[in-house]
């Protein structure tokens, strides 16, 4: 029970096009190129995703996709059953014939009952996160990241002047005392 290059990929192209579609429709050789997916596959997948009505194209010069609904009405369970992604945890795929006996009948496994509420809690699980809440942590994190990353700079450029400002003599002595 994995979660498959299709869904991950879909998800992942959905997030890039709501963080960027305020500018106007997206395309998917801009997805493709930020996001490290084929084109063909983006195409695959927006395809399923149009017909689904999770996002809207334009043809034309200009064109590209935008979400169909606010980012806060799609749900990563949307997304991921557009694109036919199988999320069952189930060896029989949900039909309960996942047991077979040596008087050949057959019925439910001893753990069928596991593996069926464990589909259901992914299901919900997966519907109760939003494009918006993806889309929210994306932004979050990227604050978080610039934020390390300007004190870092702040404390590299400390030390570089501090040691600038270090006389001559002294930096003489620390040099023939390493060496």
């Amino acid at each position: 029970m994995r979660l498959t290059t299709k869904g991950r990929f879909a998800v992942t192209a959905m997030i890039d096009l709501a963080l960027r579609q305020h500018s106007g429709p997206v395309t998917l050789a801009a997805i493709s190129q930020r996001q490290n997916i084929s084109l063909s596959y983006l195409e695959q997948l927006f395809g399923k995703l149009r017909r689904h009505e999770l996002v809207e194209s334009m043809r034309g010069p200009g064109g590209g996709y935008s979400l169909a609904r606010v980012a806060r009405k799609v749900t990563v369970a949307d997304i991921i059953f557009a694109v036919d992604e199988p999320l069952d945890a189930t060896s029989c795929g949900g039909k309960r014939d996942c047991s077979s006996g040596k008087d050949g009948r057959s019925g439910k496994c001893m753990t069928h009952e596991l593996w069926s509420t464990l589909n259901r809690k992914m299901v919900d699980y997966l519907d109760s996160v939003s494009l918006q809440d993806l889309v929210d942590q994306h932004r979050m994190r990227m604050l978080q990241e610039a934020s390390q990353e300007a004190e870092h700079g702040v404390a590299t450029a400390v030390r570089v002047e501090k040691s600038s400002c270090r006389p001559a003599a002294n930096k003489a002595a620390a040099t023939h005392a390493v060496a």
